[in-house]
């Protein structure tokens, strides 16, 4: 069977991270996608380690680290060493990171209805399914490997 859903997959993924940068710069919104991945996942739970961050995100640590250090150059999060386990690095938000959280989410939103754009609900809900299942699939195979 000749399947292009890698292929779909990996083009989507290209064309959407290149409309979505464009909307945050015209939003007026200084950050990249992937510092933007990093934010989504401190947003729903701050103070979070390197390695806590890289597991959220699917990114891997030395990726997390040299995004991270950016971020902490613009004043979008702060590092500190952990108290309780001092190898441990906690990355925590700004009030800056705090304040574009809304902004991002409206952001967020208008890729949403781009994406979904001619999909009904039903669906929307069945492709967001068999996403999962790939996901799912994947990240047990990555585990695997370790």
């Amino acid at each position: 069977m000749d399947t292009k859903g890698g292929f779909y997959i990996t083009q989507i993924k290209q064309l959407q991270d290149r409309i979505f940068e464009r909307l945050l710069s015209e939003n007026d919104i200084d950050i990249s996608g992937g510092q933007g991945r990093i934010l989504f996942i401190l947003w729903k739970t701050d103070n979070l380690t390197i390695s806590e961050i890289s597991e959220k995100t699917s990114l891997a640590k030395n990726t997390i680290s040299v995004v991270i250090n950016g971020m902490v150059n613009k004043g979008i999060v702060e590092k500190k060493i952990n108290s309780q386990n001092r190898r441990q690095t906690i990355v925590s938000l700004t009030e800056y990171a705090k304040s574009l959280q809304a902004k991002y989410e409206a952001v967020s939103q208008q890729m949403n209805t781009l994406f979904y754009q001619g999909f009904s609900d039903r669906e929307q809900k069945q492709f967001e399914q068999y996403l999962a299942r790939i996901l799912e699939t994947l990240t047990k195979h990555l585990h695997i490997d370790k």
